[in-house]
Order: C-alpha cells, then sequence, then structure tokens
C-alpha cells in the first residue's frame, strides 16, 4: 500500500465519521417513534459516535440549551487526522 493510498484512506474514514455525526445531530432535532426505524438508525449512530461526543460533552456543558461538544468534536477529529497524515508523511 502506498502512503497516498494510505492518506486518502484516513481521510476518507475522516470525512464518513464527520458524516455519521452530522446525521447523529439532525437526528437529535426530530420526535422518534419507539420502535420505529428512525430509532433504530439512531441508537446505531449513538453507539458509534457517542463515546467520541461523550468525550467533549464531560468538559463543554451546553451553553443555552445547545450543545457544542459536536463542534468541538469534529474539529479535534480533523486536528487528529492531520498529526496521523504528518507521522505518515514522516514515515514513509
Amino acid at each position: 500500500m502506498t502512503a497516498y493510498t494510505l492518506i486518502q484512506l484516513v481521510y476518507s474514514l475522516a470525512r464518513f465519521y464527520n458524516f455519521l455525526v452530522l446525521v447523529y445531530c439532525l437526528m437529535t432535532f426530530f420526535p422518534l417513534k419507539p420502535g420505529g426505524l428512525a430509532e433504530d438508525i439512531f441508537m446505531a449512530l449513538n453507539r458509534i459516535c457517542g463515546p467520541w461526543l461523550n468525550l467533549f460533552r464531560r468538559f463543554i456543558p451546553p451553553v443555552g440549551g445547545i450543545d457544542f461538544s459536536p463542534v468541538v468534536a469534529i474539529i479535534a477529529l480533523q486536528l487528529v487526522v492531520q498529526l496521523v497524515v504528518n507521522l505518515l508523511l514522516g514515515i514513509l
């Protein structure tokens, strides 16, 4: 696997995870019917995105009822991706 391919993979996975976080956040605005498909999707996204977002929710309280932890989580993910890419470029 070339360095370019590995870097593209890292960027693609980060972009996909950011998309999942965005969908998860958008789903919190809508009421979910218990036992429905939307609730199942929301619960799956919660299992995927919840642990990452909870890291930031511990330190960033909601302001005026608005949770800003997803914004900080996405920024932090981008910083981690840049660090990984820089390490890969330095190694390879």
